[in-house]
Parts: C-alpha cells; sequence; structure tokens
C-alpha cells in the first residue's frame, strides 16, 4: 500500500487525507497543534460558545460532496441551515440592507435610496451568475499548474469573458452608481483578503453564491465541519497525530521522500502539505529556486479580531452583520499602500446565537467582532497600547450606529491581532488568505498546487489555486488528491 503524509489538519488537508485514503492510500496527517482544523478553531468560555475564523457558509454542495464521494450521507456528520436573513448590512448614512436570496426585497431595500440601483440589481445578479458558471467551469474543476493546462483554447477561451483586465470596482460601477451598493458589494473582495480596487471582475459572482445559493450555517457552529471530517478520516483510517509538528521534509534527488517530526523520520511516496507555502519555502525548502521570487509576492490582508461574551442581546443585530465606514477607500490605501491600521475599518460581527440560541448564556449573546487589518510589516506594531486604542476606536465606531456598550457590558472578551494567527498557523506575516489577489498573476496563477522544482510534494490551501475561502480549500484538497490518483497511480 503506498504513503502519503499530509502535513496540516486544515480544512484541505483533511479533505486530501479523507479522499486519498477513500482511495486506498495509507494515509499519516500530522498537525502541529493540539486540535485539527487550521485557522478554524472553536472556544467555550462562561457559557459562550465562538468560532475562529471563517463564519460565512456558502458552496454548501462543495462540502456535501467530501461525503457523498465516499460513500456516506453528510446528514449523518452535519446539520445545515439556511441563514434567511442573510447579512444585516449598516451604512454610515443611517442606511440598512438585509442582504439575502430575496432578490425582490432587496432590490426594494435598494430602491430606498436609489431606484437606478435597484433597475439594475437583477441584471447584476444575472452577470453574478455566468461568472460564477465559467469559474466552475474552468477554474474550480482543475489544476492549472502546467502550462498546457493554462494554454488550454477552451480556458483562454473562458478566460477572455470575464473581464479579466477590469478590476472589482470598474466591473461594480457598470450597474450602480450609490456609495452604500457599491460598498455592498466592493466587500467581496475582502473574502479573498484582497481590495476591491485591485481585484479583479471575477469576485462579483459572490453576489451569486450569497444572493442566490445563500448563506449557509451549521448546528452548533462551523467547527463541526472540522469534527466531521476528523470522523470521517478516522473511520477510513487515516492515522491523524496532532501535537506532532513536522521539521524538515526529506529530499533525495529532487525527489520528496518523508519528513521529520520529533520521533523521527518517516518515509513516504507522496507528501501533501496543508500550510502556508511561504512558509515552507522559507523555512523548509531553503533551496527552492523560488525564493528569487518571494519578496515580490504580497501578502492578503490579515485581520484584528475580538471574541465578546456580551451579557445582552442587542435587537440590531441579525447573524452575519457589517458596518461600512463613511469613506471605504481609504481603508484600503491604508492597509496594502501605507501597511497599517485603517482609522475606520469596516466592522464584521458574527453573532451566531441569533440562529442559535443555546450558544450563549439566557439574555446574552457570543459575538466575534473582525475588521480588516495589514499583514505584519516593520510599519505597524501591535501591543497592548495598540489593542487598547483599536478597542477604543471600535467602540466609536459601533456608537455611531447605535451599537453601545459592547466591549464593556460583557463577561468574556478575547483579542487576537495577526500576530496571534501567525504564530498558531505559521500564516506567512499573519496573512489570513496567504497571497492577495490585488494582481493579475496573484489573482489568476496562484502559488502551483504541484511544486514545480521537486517531484512527489504537493500543496493545498488558500494560497494555492483555485483561491482563498473555505469552499476554494476544500476544492484544492479534491483536486490534489484526484491528481495524485491519476499521476502516480498508487492504488492498492
Amino acid at each position: 500500500m503506498s504513503k502519503v503524509i499530509v502535513v496540516g489538519g486544515g480544512l484541505g488537508g483533511l479533505t486530501t487525507a479523507i479522499k486519498l485514503a477513500y482511495d486506498g492510500f495509507a494515509v499519516t496527517l500530522f498537525e502541529k497543534e493540539q486540535t485539527l482544523g487550521g485557522k478554524l478553531q472553536t472556544i467555550e468560555k462562561n457559557g459562550y460558545q465562538f468560532d475562529l475564523g471563517p463564519s460565512t457558509i456558502t458552496m454548501r454542495h462543495v462540502f456535501e460532496s467530501i461525503f457523498t464521494t465516499c460513500n456516506r450521507n453528510p446528514a449523518d456528520y452535519l446539520s445545515f441551515y439556511p441563514i434567511k436573513t442573510g447579512t444585516r448590512n449598516f451604512f454610515h448614512d443611517g442606511t440598512i440592507v438585509d442582504f439575502n436570496t430575496d432578490s425582490e426585497a432587496v432590490a426594494e431595500q435598494i430602491a430606498c435610496y436609489s431606484e437606478h440601483d435597484a433597475r439594475n440589481y437583477q441584471g447584476f445578479l444575472a452577470e453574478a451568475g455566468r461568472l460564477y458558471q465559467i469559474a466552475e467551469r474552468s477554474f474550480f474543476n482543475q489544476l492549472l499548474y502546467s502550462t498546457k493546462a493554462k494554454l488550454s483554447p477552451s480556458l483562454i477561451r473562458d478566460f477572455m469573458t470575464i473581464h479579466p483586465f477590469q478590476n472589482l470596482d470598474r466591473h461594480l460601477k457598470r450597474y450602480f452608481k450609490h456609495p452604500n451598493t457599491l460598498n455592498l458589494f466592493r466587500r467581496y473582495a475582502t473574502y479573498v483578503g484582497s481590495s476591491p480596487f485591485q481585484a479583479p471582475a471575477i469576485y462579483g459572482m459572490i453576489a451569486h453564491l450569497e444572493g442566490e445559493q445563500g448563506i449557509w450555517g451549521i448546528k452548533g457552529g462551523t467547527y463541526q465541519l472540522i469534527r466531521a471530517l476528523e470522523r470521517l478520516a478516522k473511520e477510513l483510517g487515516v492515522d491523524i497525530q496532532t501535537g506532532i509538528p513536522v521539521t524538515s521534509i526529506i529530499i533525495k534527488q529532487r525527489k520528496v521522500t518523508g519528513v521529520v517530526t520529533a520521533q523521527g523520520e518517516r518515509s513516504a511516496n507522496c507528501v501533501v502539505i496543508n500550510a502556508d507555502p511561504l512558509f515552507i519555502y522559507q523555512h523548509m525548502l531553503t533551496e527552492h529556486p523560488i525564493h528569487r521570487k518571494l519578496a515580490k509576492k504580497e501578502p492578503s490582508l490579515s485581520g484584528f479580531s475580538m471574541l465578546i461574551g456580551s451579557n445582552k442581546c442587542n435587537q440590531q443585530l441579525r447573524h452575519h452583520n457589517v458596518f461600512f465606514p463613511k469613506y471605504y477607500n481609504q481603508e484600503f490605501s491604508a492597509i496594502f499602500s501605507d501597511r497599517r491600521m485603517p482609522d475606520q475599518p469596516t466592522l464584521y460581527i458574527c453573532q451566531s446565537s441569533y440562529s442559535e440560541p443555546e450558544r450563549a448564556p439566557i439574555g446574552g449573546s457570543n459575538l466575534f467582532l473582525l475588521v480588516n487589518a495589514p499583514a505584519l510589516s516593520e510599519r505597524f506594531k501591535w501591543n497592548e497600547q495598540t489593542i487598547n486604542y483599536l478597542k477604543q476606536q471600535l467602540s466609536y465606531q459601533l456608537a455611531h450606529f447605535g451599537i453601545e456598550d459592547i466591549f464593556t457590558n460583557c463577561s468574556y472578551h478575547y483579542a487576537m491581532t495577526p500576530k496571534t494567527l501567525q504564530q498558531r498557523t505559521t500564516a506567512y506575516k499573519g496573512a489570513i488568505y496567504g497571497l492577495s489577489s490585488n494582481s493579475f498573476r496573484q489573482a489568476f496563477f496562484r502559488l502551483a498546487n504541484k511544486d514545480p522544482y521537486y517531484e512527489h510534494l504537493f500543496f493545498v490551501g488558500g494560497s494555492t489555486h483555485p483561491g482563498g475561502g473555505t469552499p476554494m480549500v476544500v476544492s484544492s484538497g479534491i483536486l490534489v488528491a484526484k491528481e495524485i490518483m491519476k499521476r502516480y497511480g498508487w492504488k492498492s
């Protein structure tokens, strides 16, 4: 039986391990932390349950496919439920728009401040659907590491129909004029850690995912997805070893033959890395020729987040909530040009106890607050003084929207910075999504899933193809597993 080692137990690593184990490989998964999940974790304190990391679930079918292709019923492992309220968007001028799958209701809300934008909304949704169909056909379901794949006539033909040289902001202005509507959809660039004024128009397709397919929750929190995948992996015979970091990769004549842990060497026919490739190149593959290009790679944005166990339920909040500043564009120039915190960042608050009251004590709510932040650099320092200043600033911003006492009327709070993320997950410069999609090359030609220099070495995760976001990370795991099976035919 052929052996595969997976380094890292995030969504991508677990998916790859499951698919390969189901197909007859002997799979060992090493995770340096005591718990699986990577950036997706869970914390329970004082009766409050919080999810750390991704909280907005779209493309439900991608997650369910992991189970169905292993002859399992997803409902035996997970309980999805629709978040019918979608996302509540608070704009600086006092306008509120609940964005969900009720397109007529969304258009009516937009019409309250812009008849022009409301008339164009259905056309925008149709275009978002078209972009999604093309992306799914040509980008999501195949690896693009070879020149032959990149020069495929069908790929080039599709590529030229997705406005590849137009940024998301320009694309949106084909349909909308009012800053509220523009900001509502500009925000989609941040789903891949990027700026709407630089990231390509293709990310307009996210409106189809949220506005047509819908946003989903998972009963018990999004970490239940990790627990479900862990259970399936163990059922299929994956040897999961937590609390064991991989310290180096064994290479012989440019062929990867295994890894080294504190317990010694472990050989394998193939190694799959579910960790930030840029970290791996810097610390374990120091002879790799990609080092000449690393300095030119722009990291994605990071985040400053807080877990808040509130003693009250705010009637204005829904499950997902976004608070926009007056000048949205200044946020991205601060983050990507100045490498500092914006003066007034966009705030996201997840209150999953809105949908699942049992996730907080009676009369309370579990709040996960997130604001965009720059990746780590010498220009901006994180310390207690910085954190306290940000808490004060965010408190002022929320008060403008009528959200009071969020940091004082609570029985638990915990802050996390880009440094926290880097230390826990080895994220390159603390970036959430690996590389940004702010350039043509980084958006459409991510780091290769199959290493171009060393044989038998593969990568999965948000920095690789097909990109950032939980469905794409799962897709990378599925695609890499298929490639290993096709390329080597290592089946028992």
